[in-house]
């Protein structure tokens, strides 16, 4: 009686069966493996690495990801936050590496520097978190809310160029094949329909369910590319500094470590998103436990070929869906990752899952997460009125970068590496117009109560 009221109490620490832990696991690498090999991949294509070195990039980021989930989710001393987040590459860093990589002359050089600005990055991120989570306090619900809204919203535009078949904008104007609209508008609804029709353990893996019955469909009609297995080794391993002892200057880091630090705001908004789910209040050591794991992880993807890392907010949407909210199953995607790292055949099995049923699911789950964003703000006192400007200022400036991601594109490169994403330009407005209009310019006692009245 006592271990089933403590499970109760503390659903993040049951463990479940192992059938159970494998299936949502499962389920849980399916929705993040998509996201996990994009930028391995943008990355090879821009630094014109040969075929081979991008199958290596791309089985050192799972590998490394499984290491970044046991972290994060199992705790070594005052290290992880022990909440069930997964840690994934952080897209901030896309352009940076890039940049960084093209500017040393691609190839193996270009990320041999890239290694080398991502390893003083993460430790960085390792000795900061226990002071910026000191911070995390002047952070108010109008703050939180805000940024895990803006990171639902802003990460729609990824779901639907998966939906369209990774066209850019200015393609999806054009003619877009009919049965990819299909393919995701079947999926998305089938995992609302599921989640709402199927009771108990089912409902929890209707996410899966969409994927796996979707693509099923799609292999039938002949519209899912299987790859070709024969060409591709059995048995794999990553190799520490595969491409050579990283290289280290001053302009590269720097970059880098202002990608960190945009990290670190997403990861504390994704420690506070999770917490809302699974109940428990988040203080300032478990800020900083997220943070120093994110750094570590950072450091291990310098070694191991493998890049920044920072909370996944497309798992945290899945818990939310689910309401599986044991950490346990973080450990069992972590194992499956690592398996699949190994035997890069059953990597490109699940990379032929369809693009487009991909982004079917991925609406439904940057949707939930946008939807914890605004359940925080109902906690929001709206009657001030300098909560609305906050509020409405971040999501506003955000959507504009979003929308419009070129925007920044005649503003110097250092300044891309910070405006250049909506999720940090959103993040970034709501923290400082918030320190400013409740510290900096705190409200007089006549206009407190004038918005009471």
């Amino acid at each position: 009686m006592t271990k089933a009221k403590s499970v109760q109490d503390n659903p993040v620490d049951e463990v479940l069966p192992l059938n159970k832990l494998i299936i949502y696991g499962v389920q849980h690498v399916c929705t993040f493996y998509a996201a996990a090999v994009i930028v391995p991949i943008i990355l090879a294509n821009a630094l014109n690495l040969s075929r081979s070195d991008l199958l290596h990039l791309i089985n050192a980021d799972l590998f490394t990801c499984g290491i970044a989930y046991l972290i994060q989710s199992v705790g070594f001393g005052k290290i992880g936050v022990r909440l069930p987040l997964l840690q994934g590459v952080t897209f901030t860093a896309m352009v940076p590496m890039v940049t960084i990589g093209v500017a040393a002359g691609g190839g193996i050089e270009g990320l041999r520097e890239i290694y080398g600005a991502i390893l003083i990055a993460g430790l960085f991120a390792f000795i900061a978190g226990k002071y910026f989570s000191k911070i995390v306090r002047f952070f108010p619900p109008v703050v939180m809310g805000s940024t895990i809204l803006i990171v639902g919203l802003a990460l729609l535009p990824i779901a639907a160029n998966d939906i369209v078949g990774g066209q850019s904008p200015s393609i999806m104007q054009s003619s877009v094949n009919i049965r990819n609209i299909y393919y995701a508008l079947g999926t998305f609804f089938l995992i609302v329909i599921l989640q709402r029709v199927l009771r108990g353990f089912f409902s929890t893996i209707a996410v899966l369910l969409g994927l796996l019955l979707c693509s099923g469909i799609a292999m039938m009609l002949g519209d899912m590319k299987v790859h070709d297995y024969n060409a591709l080794p059995w048995v794999a391993y990553t190799q520490p500094f595969y491409f050579g002892l990283p290289v280290f200057h001053i302009a590269p880091i720097l970059s880098m470590t202002v990608v960190m630090i945009i990290a670190m705001i997403e990861t504390s908004a994704g420690v506070y998103a999770i917490g809302s789910i699974v109940k428990r209040d988040i203080h300032a050591d478990d800020i900083a436990s997220a943070i120093q794991a994110d750094g570590l992880a950072t450091v291990l993807g310098s070694i191991l070929n493998s890049f920044p890392y920072t909370c996944y907010a497309e798992n945290v949407g899945l818990v939310r869906m689910t309401g599986v909210r044991s950490r346990w199953v973080i450990v069992s995607a972590s194992v499956i990752m690592i398996i699949l790292s190994s035997f890069p055949v059953s990597a490109a099995l699940v990379a032929s899952i369809p693009a487009p049923v991909l982004g079917g699911a991925a609406l439904a789950m940057f949707a939930t997460v946008a939807m914890i964003g605004v359940q925080i703000l109902s906690q929001v006192d709206f009657d001030d009125h300098s909560n609305i400007i906050v509020a409405g200022a971040s999501v506003a400036l955000s959507m504009l970068v979003t929308a419009q991601p070129h925007i920044t594109d005649s503003l110097p490169s250092w300044v891309r590496i910070v405006f250049g994403s909506g999720i940090t330009v959103g993040a970034l407005t709501a923290i400082f117009l918030s320190l400013l209009f409740n510290h900096v310019l705190p409200p007089s006692k006549s206009d407190k109560n004038l918005a009471s009245n």
